[in-house]
C-alpha cells in the first residue's frame, strides 16, 4: 500500500460509488440559499451586520461538492462561514470565532463533518 503524495490520509485516491436511484427530473433549478457574502472565515469581519442573531454555519471549503443539497439541507436559515483546514493557515481561526461568537449574540453553531480526515479540522 503506498503512502498518499502529502502524507494525508484524506488525499489518498478513491472512487466514490453513485448509489443508484430514481430521480426524478425538474426543467426547475433550485435558488440559491446562500444569503451573506463574503463566505471565507478569513474576510468575514466579526461586525458584519448578518452575524447577528445568526444561526452560524462553519463548513470545510469541500463540503458544498461533497454534498448535493447542502443549500437546503445546511446553508438555508443559516449564515455560512468556510474555510480549508489542509490549505488553510488555521492559526487564527479558533480567535476570530470566538470573536465573531462572542460579538453578535449567535443562536446556533452548525458544523458538517465530511468523512474525510482533513476536512475534521473545523470541527
Amino acid at each position: 500500500m503506498s503512502k498518499p503524495a502529502c502524507g494525508c490520509p484524506g488525499a489518498k485516491v478513491r472512487t466514490i460509488a453513485k448509489k443508484e436511484t430514481t430521480e426524478t427530473t425538474s426543467t426547475e433549478s433550485r435558488p440559491s440559499e446562500l444569503r451573506q457574502w463574503p463566505t471565507q472565515l478569513q474576510l468575514v469581519p466579526p461586525t458584519a451586520p448578518y452575524l447577528k442573531n445568526a444561526h452560524l454555519l462553519v463548513a470545510a471549503d469541500c463540503v458544498p461538492f461533497a454534498y448535493a443539497d447542502f443549500h437546503r439541507d445546511f446553508i438555508k436559515g443559516h449564515v455560512l462561514v468556510n474555510a480549508c483546514p489542509k490549505l488553510d493557515d488555521t492559526s487564527g481561526y479558533i480567535n476570530k470565532l470566538a470573536e465573531i461568537i462572542s460579538q453578535n449574540d449567535i443562536q446556533s453553531v452548525t458544523v458538517p463533518i465530511m468523512e474525510v480526515p482533513c476536512c475534521r479540522g473545523l470541527g
